[in-house]
């Protein structure tokens, strides 16, 4: 028997309109590009959406058409998020951090016809701008007096917009149809792409703005730290028009002094993003000596949390730091722990153990985990497997690929070995490509760095498998100390001991200067991995091995 109820589409479009009707004049703060603050709100960005709209009409974007943007976080960018979409056309963020061999693949295997890009990422166009044969135009995100001198076909952006109506009459477009491309940020292979729907979007933004995970209100500032190159900024420009709060949008701010003016200025409540930009702010405050800070919150992904860190912005800080989990194939939000009158009440040592969690599944989004043969293993906390999911905003198969190996039985693959407590809070152990083997047994690197990170001379840290003689891989810990601190491994040793078993104890401490990380704040081990490969093994010569200043 059908129901009757009305079937009005969920569209992207129409989180803008909400907000712009119930909260016109909640702020939109944005750091542009030039070096200037720009504030706006939601009215006049519904309002610059719709000029934008009549722009891409008049060069001719069709529904379906890719556009392409290589930006940060910025008024402009919002625009483009609301604007191509709104008219049936998919929006695809180019992250500008892949190399630039994968940067022209993602392009051109999207087929973006337009590409619209910010000032200082120009440059990365030039070179590969002849191997874009579907590119019809560059449109540069700045206005006239600051257009650069450039050989490549450009427009300006404000001069596009300029004299258009600043209404537009607005599809009632299939829910169902594709609004948001991204691609994998992936260390090997190709990129592969996520193509997201309208009516995913909003399920996401609804979840995305509950309390179950960001718990947005009216009265929040939030900021996404993460990059809206980067699986659609963790959905915060989606999810903040919904909750009618305000949006600190950082540009391409993202140092530590820089991070602090938006947070200080603007008293940003909930901040979005990896767990180095939250170091790299502590690192900040540390050496001004800053401890009063306007946040609340840090809501945090992207890589595991460690022990370290979740304590230092509790007792240094007063902020809770928030886990969330999930991946650009999710959304990307699945899992959270958030602050609640429960989790509040736990003693600090029990509490700090659900922060390194990645939290609980969100309504939507249902979660396993799975052994090699295909089986569901127990929720007991300690059985390990390989952890799928499946939701609404779940991708079903990567964009333009007929493979399906990544997506067993309908449910999504994700690569991480987790387990899941009866209280449904999971964690993950490893990456399953991270995972040390040592003599037919599994080590996670993940829970050693997390034990090491509460270590207070250690700053960051990294445990990678390397090659052994006799026992194929043995851990490696990388480690990068606060300033003024000596290189002691006994000390580290000693603070390890009765924490991890005897033999998951790292074989050899490295100090060094920085670690690498990709474009999104991940650090990248397999980078690692393929430097000190033969770091344990007789026949490597130690001056052949990279040094600090090498990192």
């Amino acid at each position: 028997m059908s129901a009757n109820m009305m079937r009005t589409p969920l569209r992207i479009i129409d989180l803008l309109r909400h907000a712009a009707r119930n909260h016109p004049q909640q702020r939109i703060i944005s750091r542009t590009v030039e070096g200037e603050i720009h504030h706006t709100n939601y009215e006049q960005t519904l309002q610059r959406s719709a000029q934008l709209a009549h722009a891409l009409t008049r060069l001719h974007i069709e529904p379906g058409d890719c556009i392409a943007s290589m930006a940060w976080n910025t008024h402009r960018h919002l625009e483009l998020y609301y604007a191509v979409s709104g008219i049936g056309a998919v929006l695809h963020t180019v992250n500008p951090r892949l190399f630039s061999e994968q940067i022209e693949y993602i392009i051109n295997h999207a087929e973006d016809t337009y590409i619209f890009v910010d000032l200082d990422f120009l440059p990365l166009l030039e070179p590969i701008f002849s191997r874009l044969p579907k590119i019809k135009g560059v449109i540069v995100l700045t206005d006239d007096e600051h257009m650069p001198a450039t050989v490549l076909p450009t427009q300006c952006y404000e001069q596009l917009l300029a004299k258009m109506p600043t209404d537009y009459d607005w599809p009632m477009l299939d829910e169902n149809l594709g609004a948001l491309l991204c691609y994998t940020s992936g260390t090997t292979g190709h990129p592969k792409g996520v193509l997201y729907s309208h009516r995913a979007m909003v399920l996401h933004a609804q979840a995305t703005a509950s309390e179950a995970l960001l718990g947005l209100r009216q009265d929040s500032v939030l900021m996404p730290m993460v990059a809206m190159y980067h699986a659609g900024a963790w959905g915060a420009p989606y999810a903040a028009p919904l909750a009618g709060c305000a949006l600190v949008l950082p540009g391409n701010g993202m140092d530590g002094e820089s991070v602090w003016q938006l947070i200080r200025d603007y008293r940003v409540s909930i901040g979005l993003g990896v767990p180095t930009i939250w170091l790299t702010l502590h690192n900040y405050l540390a050496e001004q000596a800053i401890t009063d800070v306007p946040l609340q919150r840090v809501c945090v992904g992207g890589a595991a949390s460690p022990m370290g860190l979740v304590k230092t912005f509790d007792t240094r800080y007063n902020v809770y730091w928030q886990p969330i989990w999930g991946m650009t194939e999710t959304g990307p939000l699945a899992t959270s722990a958030p602050p609640t009158a429960e989790i509040l009440r736990l003693p600090d040592a029990h509490r700090y153990q659900i922060q390194t969690t990645a939290g609980r599944a969100v309504f939507g989004v249902e979660m396993e985990i799975f052994d090699s043969n295909d089986r569901a293993l127990p929720h007991d906390g300690e059985t390990r497997g390989e952890l799928r999911v499946r939701g609404p905003w779940i991708c079903s198969q990567y964009y333009k690929q007929s493979d399906l190996s990544s997506f067993p039985n309908g449910w999504l693959a994700t690569g991480d070995i987790a387990v899941i407590a009866a209280n449904g809070y999971m964690r993950v152990v490893d990456r399953k490509k991270d995972v040390i083997k040592s003599g037919g047994e599994w080590i996670s690197s993940l829970e050693i760095e997390d034990i090491v990170s509460q270590h207070p001379a250690v700053n960051e840290c990294c445990v990678i498998g390397v090659r052994h003689p006799k026992w194929d891989e043995r851990p490696l810990l990388l480690t990068v100390l606060n300033p003024g601190e000596s290189d002691n491994k006994a000390a580290i040793y000693k603070f390890l001991e009765g924490k991890i078993a005897k033999w998951w104890t790292p074989d050899d401490i490295v100090f060094v200067e920085s670690l690498p990380h990709t474009g999104t704040g991940k650090l990248t081990k397999n980078v690692l991995r393929d430097q000190y490969a033969d770091y344990l093994m007789p026949a490597a010569s130690k001056s052949e091995l990279p040094n600090k200043e090498s990192l």
